[in-house]
């Protein structure tokens, strides 16, 4: 049985996932901002065989918070031996080139509220040696694209951060996974058009519940968005430029 904190639990990749854990009777802590849709959410999860259910309620750009919020999810599970953090927005690339203030708020929510949040669990989990941190990022951050270069950036952050993070807590036994979807088919999507590259949730929370079973270091999902990404890497950059993505 694992005992598994989500921040950013109502966002649909996250309850997809939730729903997995559950179904194997793990422990699960839902934190986001919505106190009645995490509620919801957890008696579902308590119905489909989790073995314990808690909620807590949380701004994640309010870092004074973040301790209560981790301290909550260990006291009502008994310890912390997973997290996953799936909070985020999708921003909107002309506002945040028309303002600077769109721009900070978004980078604050997608970038550094995650990582304020990974500084304290990383020196809890190395203290206790054990654990999984996984954080979803995305395939966005792997190369800044005209379409989303505010968010993609943002993203980018993450995953070095969670790269040296990685590397950082190896030595204590702590995995540290970055997980990268493509395009998802959830309700921050819902504008876009869809095609044959966009996963469902499901899809993808399959592919994230085997990540942190197994410690994986990064993985896309779905997988095939691992050689999208080398070939859009590899484009030159006399070239890159010139392509509208």
């Amino acid at each position: 049985m694992r005992r598994i904190l989500i921040i950013g639990a109502t966002s649909a990749i996250a309850e997809a996932t939730a729903r997995r854990f559950a179904a194997r009777g793990d422990a699960l802590c839902l934190v986001g901002r919505d106190a009645a849709r995490l509620k919801t959410i957890a008696d579902d999860l308590g119905v489909r065989g989790a073995v314990r259910t808690a909620t807590a309620t949380l701004d994640v750009n309010d870092y004074a918070a973040h301790a209560g919020a981790i301290d909550t999810a260990e006291r009502e599970l008994g310890g912390l031996d997973t997290v996953l953090i799936a909070h985020g927005t999708l921003s909107d690339q002309a506002e945040c080139e028309t303002s600077v203030d769109a721009l900070r708020r978004e980078f604050d929510t997608n970038a550094l509220s995650v990582m304020a949040l990974l500084t304290p669990l990383a020196n809890r989990f190395a203290a206790q040696g054990h654990g999984t941190i996984a954080v979803i990022s995305s395939v966005a951050g792997d190369r800044g694209r005209m379409s989303n270069y505010a968010y993609g950036a943002a993203k980018a952050a993450v995953s070095a951060f969670l790269s040296g993070l990685r590397q950082r807590l190896q030595k204590s036994g702590v995995a540290v996974v970055t997980i990268k979807p493509g395009f998802v088919d959830t309700p921050m999507t819902k504008n876009f058009p869809k095609g044959a590259l966009w996963a469902q949730p499901d899809d993808v929370a399959k592919g994230i519940v085997e990540a942190i079973d197994k410690g994986k270091s990064v993985v896309y999902l779905p997988w095939f968005w691992s050689l999208i990404m080398f070939v859009i890497r590899c484009v030159p950059e006399f070239v890159f430029k010139r392509v509208k993505l």
